[in-house]
């Protein structure tokens, strides 16, 4: 009969960096509640707390979040740079369209561009909706544009 090997590590259901994003994502709900003052909401600027999630993230996250948020810019100005989970975003009518997952954020292999619902890139019964970014090279700068172009339509 075999029998399973101990390990020193406990399981608790999630990740320490996954709890440190439903914090995050706690904190950004908060203060955007209804409870707000008008005062505080108007000195939110969205676009200012992603840039300076974008300015903490370790340099080779950093460079392709800079390049990410320049493109969806110029591809989509009509969304809207926010934090979502602690990462940058950009959304249609309060919903998200796009993300940028840097890979220090679960500790992966690579960084991703990520697409939710709202995103116009459905093509038959099946698409991505996650591609790994690991360089912006001129290939992968016109794609993304292509992409953020066509969710944001």
């Amino acid at each position: 009969m075999a029998t399973k090997a101990k390990t020193d590590e406990k399981y608790d259901g999630f990740t320490a960096e996954e709890r440190d994003a439903m914090k995050e994502r706690a904190k950004e709900l908060k203060s955007t509640a209804r409870g707000g003052s008008r005062a505080s909401k108007a000195k939110a600027d969205p676009e200012a707390e992603v840039l300076a999630k974008i300015a903490e993230m370790p340099e080779e996250d950093r460079l392709l979040a800079e390049g990410i948020h320049a493109l969806v810019k110029a591809a989509a100005p009509e969304l809207q740079p926010k934090t979502w989970y602690g990462m940058p975003a950009y959304a249609r009518n309060g919903k998200i369209v796009c993300f940028f997952q840097p890979s220090g954020k679960f500790k992966a292999r690579y960084s991703t561009l990520g697409f939710n619902d709202p995103a116009n890139l459905d093509d038959g019964d099946m698409w991505p909706t996650a591609f790994a970014v690991t360089a912006l090279t001129s290939e992968t700068e016109a794609r993304i544009t292509d992409l953020v172009r066509r969710a944001a339509s």
